[in-house]
């Protein structure tokens, strides 16, 4: 399958027209319509149900064309990272991030990359979940990622930032806003907001209500931090959320810590089959912004094995392989 190819089907296949498709791409219809059947021949599969009137997608032809956007934007990017090395960088290094360390923790890491690593150009991919980012790193998508724990993936090596608490975020007419700490059991029969299910943070939030002794009610997800707490001004609900949340000021939004919150872990991700000596020297900029990130703690460090660091000096972040 050539690539002109694939560019050709998914703009038919967007819009749903082969006549508008032409127009989009700058060539005559026939044409098009012939290098589409070249495909299906080469195929061995139909890929469009054509009719007098419009173009509809086969099974076939929707697994074509969500994973041909994918794969041309990897080719896209691939090409913007060649001619960037070409053009003096000293590499590229792709990164993504979770929740509120988009905002708390990348810009620290860029400025000290431009200080220490001069050249390197950084992409960032900012409010990921630690599912995506995990397969982004499995594949090839990420080279390191800030992400809550746990993972599963037997290549994915952790380091562990800060440790984080939960806290409850509340509309802030909320009769338990007028309370100093909120006891979670105080939360059982609430409407909740939460991350998606799959959401490291969604998974703790729901094994600390039930160690509480209820099933908390879900009236709406969020992917992002902020669209979480905008939902929760709005009224629909309440969240538990990492303390660090608190950065975002939103009106109608109060928070208050919970009595016994259970931690939730920030660290940093990379995929060890594929470390270089230039990700190496990036994952080195953790170890000296770690224990001063604003609004987290620093993680704790491991009792055992002892620490080969000489005395008196701190232990470097934890590293762990699940």
């Amino acid at each position: 399958m050539e690539t002109r190819h694939l560019k050709y089907f998914i703009a038919v296949a967007e819009e749903r027209h082969f006549g508008r498709a032409a127009q989009r791409l700058h060539m005559a219809q026939p044409p098009l319509s012939q290098q589409i059947r070249q495909l299906e021949e080469q195929l061995g599969t139909a890929l469009l149900i054509r009719t007098t009137r419009k173009v509809e997608l086969t099974p076939a032809g929707q697994v074509l064309l969500d994973r041909g956007r994918v794969l041309l934007h990897e080719l896209d990017a691939l090409e913007e990272d060649v001619q960037q090395v070409g053009a003096g960088a000293t590499g590229v290094i792709r990164v993504g991030f979770t929740g509120t360390a988009t905002y708390r923790l990348m810009p620290s890491i860029v400025q000290a990359a431009r200080r220490t690593l001069p050249g390197l150009r950084i992409t960032v991919q900012g409010e990921m979940l630690t599912p995506q980012m995990e397969s982004a790193l499995e594949d090839g998508r990420l080279d390191a990622a800030v992400l809550r724990p746990p993972v599963r993936s037997g290549t994915v090596t952790l380091k562990l930032l800060e440790q984080d608490r939960l806290v409850a975020a509340l509309p802030a007419d909320s009769p338990l806003a007028e309370k100093g700490t909120v006891d979670l059991a105080d939360l059982a029969g609430q409407d909740f907001i939460g991350y998606p299910s799959y959401s490291a943070v969604s998974s703790i939030f729901v094994d600390a209500c039930r160690k509480a002794g209820f099933q908390p009610r879900l009236v709406q997800e969020a992917k992002e931090t902020s669209t979480l707490l905008s939902l929760v001004a709005a009224g629909m609900g309440i969240a538990l959320v990492p303390m660090t949340s608190r950065m975002f000021s939103f009106p109608g939004v109060v928070f208050r810590p919970l009595r016994n919150p259970p931690p939730v872990d920030l660290a940093v991700a990379w995929n060890r089959n594929n470390e270089t000596p230039l990700l190496r020297r990036f994952l080195d900029l953790f170890d000296s912004l770690h224990t001063s990130l604003p609004g987290g703690q620093p993680a704790p460090q491991p009792t055992s094995p002892p620490s080969s660091q000489p005395s008196g000096q701190p232990d470097a972040a934890k590293e762990i392989s699940p």
